[in-house]
């Protein structure tokens, strides 16, 4: 294992993970440092979103290693894992429909208390405007954007260090990506290490240290930003754009 593993955030090697007998990541490799944002692309089934959940052990049956902050978490149990200072938002978001938003913003409890990073309401309110303006609103009543910037916000709340992003802007008006943008920036300057799952590659793009490239389960390729006008032929290709 080089020095770059050893000291990341998030190590994973040699990750394998099925689903019943669908064998879908095969022997994926890649690192996290601490502070970075890094994104995982590719086209619909390549594996990303299982490997988000592979990682807190929401899928089958696993094999190979995962080391969070150092602690290998292959055999953990999910719950076990978020105490790790880990927060996951799925691409569905889990709101609460009938909590208000400041409800479900209160409803989270603080799973990492040793040098985890759980942000108050004030500063939830800080980064987000628009749930303090629609605190006492009902789940139900917000609009999409505001849905994810709640769902963000509540894994905010845990104290997690280590963020798994799903498909955060996917379907959203382009004011409200900004807002979300903005939010990542300002977590890498509060010391968050964030993995994204992305579509959005434009996004993710401005936003990275380095995407990885996912097809078939596994990882085919890493470039960083600067990287990616000198290889647009093959990002398109493994994109399909």
């Amino acid at each position: 294992m080089n020095t770059a593993t050893q000291t990341a955030a998030l190590a994973v090697r040699d990750l394998h993970a099925w689903y019943g007998e669908s064998h879908v990541l095969q022997g994926v490799d890649f690192h996290v440092q601490h502070g970075e944002v890094v994104t995982l692309l590719g086209r619909n089934g390549a594996g990303r979103t299982t490997t988000l959940r592979a990682l807190l052990g929401l899928t089958g049956r696993r094999s190979g290693s995962i080391r969070v902050f150092d602690e290998e978490v292959i055999g953990l149990s999910t719950h076990r894992i978020a105490r790790l200072g880990v927060g996951y938002c799925p691409e569905e978001r889990g709101i609460f429909a009938s909590l208000s938003c400041e409800e479900n913003l209160l409803l989270p409890p603080v799973t990492r208390t040793d040098g985890g990073m759980a942000m108050s309401l004030d500063e939830i309110y800080a980064m987000f405007p628009n749930l303090k303006e629609r605190a006492h609103s009902p789940g139900m009543a917000l609009s999409g954007g505001e849905q994810q910037m709640l769902a963000l916000a509540r894994i905010l709340r845990t104290g997690a260090r280590l963020l798994l992003l799903d498909e955060i802007s996917e379907g959203l008006a382009p004011v409200i990506v900004d807002t979300l943008g903005q939010a990542i920036q300002e977590l890498r300057r509060r010391g968050y290490t964030i993995l994204l799952v992305e579509q959005n590659f434009h996004f993710s793009a401005a936003l990275s240290d380095r995407l990885l490239f996912m097809e078939s389960g596994r990882i085919i390729d890493t470039l960083t930003p600067d990287q990616l006008d000198d290889n647009a032929d093959e990002v398109a290709r493994m994109l399909s754009v």
